[in-house]
């Protein structure tokens, strides 16, 4: 029997195989078979869909967003031009017609 990697999240020696992906049965953390491993240092930031999401990406906004503060909200579809990607719990920075600067999360955007 072949050794199966750990999980690049959690670092749990408990994986499985599923079809052509690992599974990491602790965490949940899922990842193709020929996938190159990530540093720790290094963040790869998804966005949705599970795409890598690069400085100076467009995204389209896939739900409504409440603005704190503010009383209206960026709506779904809402693209926004040149992202920058920055460290913490929202990590895109970008700037939105009409709200002005702003911080999202990668789990709310998808790539345009």
């Amino acid at each position: 029997m072949s050794k199966l990697p750990n999980c690049p999240e959690c670092g749990s020696e408990y994986t499985y195989e599923d079809a052509a992906m690992y599974v990491c049965p602790e965490c949940g953390h899922e990842w193709a078979q020929g996938a190159v491993a990530v540093s720790a240092d290094e963040k790869v930031v998804q966005d949705a869909n599970g795409n890598a999401l690069q400085d100076g990406d467009s995204v389209t906004v896939i739900k409504d967003l409440k603005v704190k503060g503010s009383s209206s909200a960026v709506k779904v579809g809402t693209k926004v031009k040149n992202i920058r990607l920055v460290e913490g719990d929202h990590d895109i920075d970008c700037k939105i017609d009409g709200f002005g600067p702003m911080k999202l999360k990668s789990k709310f955007v998808k790539k345009a």
